[in-house]
């Protein structure tokens, strides 16, 4: 059963904003330094999803801190030049705007996340925007989304939505007792019917229509 939200926190990259660009850049600067195949989009997409400090150890092992550094330099050199809105994403956004509280909880850097917002001009619509590192851990542990929702000064329940492209969006949403919300049709992860999600929305444009009949409070 669809229920209206009574808050909503948004997942970033795939979900409101296409940032894979700069994200792509990052990792080829780094596998190039050590050597590494390069990632195609697919590739990123299809591989992108928990917070850096979990997977670059992974894939640079003790040498992962250096990695970190090359890929954060490029990003920071382009994302802003490279972001693009998804389409719809700025209209309900403007949907929600002044009839519940809304929010970010990114596996994006916190300071990278938050200079997008802020490049966009979407940082009026949020209170919190959540980035990796800005909770003691990352999605899908529950910690950022529950750091979000403490600044909101709200409690989990089933009336908050987490809305997120990833199956990994939706463990995170379980894990901190919201809402578990799919943007799109999860193709780069399994397709629907592996990510389990309790609602989906097609795109933004269909959220925005869910989210203009909402009743703006008095």
């Amino acid at each position: 059963m669809n229920t209206a939200p009574r808050a909503i926190l948004f997942d970033w990259d795939n979900t409101l904003v296409d940032g894979w660009a700069a994200i792509e850049a990052g990792l080829n600067a780094a596998f190039r330094e050590f050597g590494l195949p390069l990632w195609n989009r697919s590739q990123v997409l299809a591989n992108v999803r928990r917070a850096l400090r979990e997977s670059f150890p992974e894939l640079f092992g003790a040498d992962w801190e250096r990695a970190r550094d090359i890929f954060y330099a490029e990003v920071r050199a382009c994302h802003l030049q490279v972001l693009t809105p998804m389409p719809g994403a700025a209209m309900a956004l403007e949907a929600g705007a002044g009839r519940l509280p809304m929010g970010v909880v990114s596996n994006k850097q916190g300071p990278l996340l938050r200079a997008e917002a802020l490049h966009l001009g979407w940082d009026r619509h949020f209170g919190p925007l959540i980035g990796a590192g800005d909770a003691a851990a990352d999605k899908p542990s529950p910690a950022p989304i529950l750091m979000a929702l403490d600044a909101l000064g709200l409690s989990p329940a089933p009336d908050i939505w987490y809305i997120g492209d990833t199956a990994l969006d939706m463990q995170a949403a379980r894990a901190a007792g919201l809402r578990a919300v799919l943007m799109g049709d999860a193709a780069h992860d399994g397709g629907i019917a592996s990510v389990g999600a309790d609602q989906i929305f097609t795109d933004c444009h269909e959220l925005t229509v869910a989210l203009s009949s909402l009743v703006k409070p008095a």
